[in-house]
């Protein structure tokens, strides 16, 4: 397994039980040194679980509105901590490519979740990508002459 699609599943693991009973960030480091080996695994999981954390009134209010017909705390738990930490992932972690952290999700809620949690997550976090990231660039050569 891949050190990145270890160490999101480390994350949600933490997500789960602080969703579940209120766990802190300050008990994820010791959370990681129990089960995980790499550093570099467990510094990558702080990292999507910080900010996370921090920024989960924000991760809330975008998922909300962009779930149509589903009250966040009525989603399933695994459900909800996966688009958490993949919204993060969206808005805030600039060096992830934003397929790459859907795709993840998605696999990670198909893992953890159940088979239909997949299209749910893709269909929520696709309307949250196509909100947040900027509108693609114009293809190769419809440049006007003279710009680099």
């Amino acid at each position: 397994m891949k050190k990145r699609t270890r160490a999101r599943e480390l994350a949600l693991q933490f997500l789960y039980q602080a969703d579940l009973v209120h766990k802190s960030l300050d008990e994820a480091d010791e959370f990681l040194r129990e089960e995980e080996r790499d550093v570099d695994t467990r510094r990558f999981a702080q990292r999507l679980i910080q900010g996370t954390l921090e920024h989960r009134e924000e991760i809330d209010a975008i998922v909300q509105e962009v779930a149509q017909n589903w009250n966040i705390s009525r989603m399933a738990v695994v459900d909800r901590n996966v688009l958490r930490l993949a919204t993060h992932e969206l808005l805030h972690c600039r060096d992830i490519p934003p397929k790459v952290a859907i795709n993840e999700a998605i696999e990670i809620g198909k893992r953890y979740s159940t088979q239909n949690s997949g299209a749910f997550i893709n269909g929520i976090l696709d309307r949250i990508m196509n909100r947040t990231q900027p509108a693609e660039p114009a293809a190769p050569g419809a440049a006007e002459d003279g710009e680099a």
